[in-house]
């Protein structure tokens, strides 16, 4: 009894890490696949000491692993970095024992079979969460099927957009980006949806600069806050021209006018959802998937082949 409630706690602990780890993961999952990538080499060898390029191997062995059971390569596999070695120490996963050498420590190497198989799977639910259905966006036939059926393409749209900051950014600059080509226009990203605080910046080929901040307005004071941010960001000719757009989650109607006698004006993401109804065509719905899945790729997909 003592033996199995000493595992139980092993397992939960190290579990328990790894929860951390993944909560603190930004546009990569790093630190559970470099974790995994140790386990399934102590596994393989026996051998828990690690020199800073064995742990690079076993991290890149780890990514090209996920990247198969995942199906794709979105949040995985960032440029490896010698420091990684030493922030597996906060985990309690590494010991440092000499200049760029470590040590795994238990419980990770008790629990090892465990965790070789709960992590990929750990991992795959994390990205759903996280992304929701985008990684699967990389399939031309799944995109192909998600925009026949309009009602089908605007419930995703609805669901997704509003599942992280970085989905609101990319989803409404996909939905922009299809509206304007209608009319020969084009729109570009500037900014990569890391500043989720500052927005993320949409320059155009007709002078017109879209700032995307998954936030709401609904007083004059929020307006003001704002505003003061373009500011900081943008010359004032450029405001005084009236050529900022605000893209955001939602304001009220008084506010709207309020920037607007500001000559700032707004879209909502009601205003957004409405754009993405008005495309009848599934040639367009499809146009708006491939490019969240592209975005999404440029800043999360594996720089590790």
């Amino acid at each position: 009894m003592q033996l199995k409630t000493a595992t139980d706690n092993a397992e939960r602990f190290c579990k328990g890490e790894i929860e951390r780890m993944l909560r603190n993961s930004q546009t990569k999952v790093i630190m559970p696949v470099v974790t995994f990538g140790l386990i399934k080499s102590f596994s393989s060898n026996g051998r828990p000491f690690f020199t800073d390029p064995e742990i690079r191997n076993a991290y890149h062995t780890a990514v090209r692993e996920l990247k198969g059971f995942l199906g794709h390569d979105v949040h995985i596999g960032a440029k490896y970095e010698d420091a990684y070695g030493m922030r597996m120490s906060r985990y309690k996963v590494l010991k440092s024992v000499d200049h760029l050498k470590y040590e795994l420590l238990s419980p990770y190497t008790d629990c090892a079979k465990t965790l070789i198989a709960w992590i990929p799977s750990r991992i795959q639910q994390h990205i759903e969460q996280r992304l929701g259905i985008v990684p699967l966006l990389q399939d031309i036939s799944k995109r192909v099927s998600l925009a026949e059926d309009k009602d089908q393409f605007l419930t995703l749209v609805r669901q997704q957009i509003d599942r992280t900051p970085a989905n609101f950014e990319i989803f409404s600059f996909a939905v922009i980006k299809v509206h304007l080509e209608k009319f020969a226009c084009k729109i570009y990203r500037d900014t990569r949806t890391a500043a989720h605080d500052k927005g993320v910046d949409l320059s155009t080929n007709f002078g017109v600069v879209y700032q995307v901040k998954k936030l709401r307005i609904l007083t004059e004071s929020d307006a003001d806050r704002v505003y003061a941010e373009l500011k900081l960001n943008f010359d004032r000719e450029r405001l005084v021209d009236g050529n900022v757009i605000l893209v955001i989650d939602d304001i009220s109607k008084d506010v709207k006018k309020y920037l607007i006698d500001m000559k700032v004006q707004s879209i909502s993401k009601a205003d957004l959802l409405k754009v993405a109804a008005g495309f009848d065509e599934p040639e367009d719905r499809q146009k708006v998937l491939r490019f969240v899945f592209e975005e999404f790729r440029r800043e999360y997909s594996s720089t590790i082949k």
